[in-house]
């Protein structure tokens, strides 16, 4: 080659060997990019693509009685599953895909391939539940669909092939079963009432749900498979359901390319919710119970020095086990049929009947309509007008004093003084003792549309004015009065303790601890005046 051509060419390799030049830097330039730059954000999605985190509820604290009596506790629930998601069984799932898609072709059907896949996976749990009606002489069916979600969904899970096992059914199984089968015997926990029905409105239930309290745990990041958990529904389970709840354990696991689980590297127990002790006397309450029998109503027995509930029992009510860990249609429709699902103590509104004629005597006492000296005569009715306000009694008590009106229940010596006392006062003196407030009890949905009524309520609510009527009506707890029997228990409390307020608890409280009760006063009247009353009522308890 001449120099003269060499150094025509020599331009041409420069462009050259500038062009690659560029090309290597911007390469270059790219994987560092890639390698330094970017590196966080790949190692990220790497984990997101290959980690996954299951969430496992921690089992529920226990409820006891004052002397550390059982409640509420939990119960073993026992399920035959299978993980779908093990080697053994995944290689007899393409196995049978083999032998589904061969038939297939030999009987010349035109079926999609993820159907295939879903008749394989169903043709090979059916087998293996068929293994487990042999031996409990059951006749389920697996459900492909079912079966094909939580393949797909929530292959790290285990799937239930019998959900709810009883005892006898865990026990042959757990024999009979051999130890190389896939099949395995899954644990986990349901609520337990011991005692029935007993305290059912007070202690209420929990339902099952899919949603549980993570509690701030590592590895929000990675896509997440819940076990079920419980979360309270009515009573202390739901007023106290986030100290009950247990601690919620998680799992990660490394997964391969279709999600299936390779290894775990961090495994996060879950603990158990905190107990608690209540105030009911158990044998108490159960004493309450035979005693109502099928009568319907509520019955409220309390320390009146401390407010606890000793006892609180609501009529009709129903077995809190046959409301775990789920509700059937039939049991929900007989409590619904039953009216059982109100709380009479705490909910029920009602006229007070015959215990307000307390706070009629205390509305005397109080503006001196009525005395140790006052007395009525009752002939069985009292003249009101143009009619007649009959006494429980039709032949009439007689003469008598205030004590004895208390202890006979008698309505004419009421009618007769309520119109001396007035509405406005018999009205003062029931919200003077909190009759038209909620009691503060920790149970959920306690009733707060009380009423107790005046002339000026009636003129507001009805637009109708206030007569005598009303008056003697409301002094024997009767008329517009509603008021729950709850309050009349923290009303007749208070009464003996000479003050106003009663908090009612169902927490048992500490030995000693003085109680505070919210807006608590004394009565405000002489000792003499409430002993009249105390003594009709001590009348009333012996020969009333």
């Amino acid at each position: 080659m001449s120099p003269r051509q060499y150094q025509i060419q020599k331009p041409r390799l420069v462009f050259f060997y500038l062009f690659i030049g560029i090309i290597l830097i911007f390469l270059f330039c790219g994987l560092a990019y890639r390698q330094l730059i970017k590196s966080d954000a790949y190692s990220k999605r790497e984990l997101l693509q290959s980690h996954r985190r299951i969430l496992k509820p921690g089992p529920r604290g226990n409820i006891f009685d004052r002397e550390g009596r059982l409640l509420v506790g939990n119960r073993p629930r026992f399920a035959a599953v299978m993980y779908l998601s093990e080697n053994r069984i995944r290689r007899e799932f393409r196995k049978e895909y083999i032998n589904v898609v061969r038939n297939n072709r030999e009987q010349k059907t035109e079926k999609p391939g993820t159907e295939l896949e879903r008749d394989a996976r169903a043709n090979v749990i059916q087998r293996y539940l068929a293994q487990i009606n042999s031996i409990l002489g059951r006749n389920d069916e697996i459900k492909p669909k079912e079966l094909n979600r939580h393949f797909i969904q929530k292959p790290l899970l285990p799937y239930f092939i019998i959900n709810d096992l009883t005892v006898e059914e865990f026990a042959h199984l757990t024999e009979q079963i051999p130890v190389e089968s896939p099949i395995q015997i899954y644990s986990s926990s349901t609520r337990d009432y011991p005692y029935g029905s007993a305290l059912a409105h007070t202690l209420g239930y929990v339902i099952t749900s899919k949603d549980i309290p993570e509690d701030n745990l590592p590895g929000n990041e990675f896509r997440t498979f819940n076990t079920k958990g419980s979360y309270g529904k009515d009573g202390l389970e739901l007023q106290y359901d986030t100290s009950l709840q247990g601690k919620t354990g998680s799992e990660i696991w490394v997964v391969d390319q279709r999600g299936f689980e390779v290894d775990r590297v961090q495994n996060e127990p879950p603990k158990k919710g905190q107990d608690m002790i209540t105030s009911i006397d158990i044998d108490l309450q159960i004493a309450g119970e035979d005693a109502y029998g099928d009568r319907q109503g509520a019955l409220i027995a309390l320390d009146v020095e401390t407010g606890e509930i000793l006892a609180i029992i609501s009529k009709p009510d129903y077995d809190l086990n046959q409301l775990t860990p789920f509700i059937s249609h039939k049991v929900f429709n007989q409590i619904e049929e039953d009216g059982a699902w109100i709380n009479r103590a705490t909910q029920g509104l009602y006229p007070p009947g015959s215990p307000f004629k307390l706070i009629t005597s205390l509305a005397g006492l109080r503006n001196g309509s009525i005395t140790e000296e006052t007395t009525s005569f009752c002939t069985g009715y009292f003249k009101l007008g143009r009619s007649n306000k009959p006494c429980w009694n039709h032949s009439g008590h007689g003469e008598l004093d205030l004590r004895e009106a208390i202890r006979l229940s008698c309505n004419v010596f009421f009618y007769e003084h309520s119109l001396e006392i007035g509405p406005d006062l018999i009205s003062d003196e029931a919200k003077f003792f909190g009759f038209d407030q909620p009691t503060g009890i920790e149970l959920p949905y306690e009733a707060s549309r009380m009423i107790v009524p005046s002339p000026k309520w009636k003129k507001e609510r009805q637009n109708i004015s206030w007569v005598g009527g009303d008056t003697t009506n409301m002094s024997i707890g009767q008329g517009f009065l509603q008021m729950t029997p709850l309050q009349m228990a923290c009303f007749t409390a208070s009464l003996a303790r000479g003050e106003t307020r009663t908090t009612p608890t169902l927490i048992k409280a500490p030995h000693g601890q003085k109680s505070f009760f919210k807006d608590n006063q004394p009565i405000g009247l002489p000792a003499a005046d409430i002993d009249l009353i105390y003594e009709g009522m001590e009348r009333a308890s012996q020969a009333g």
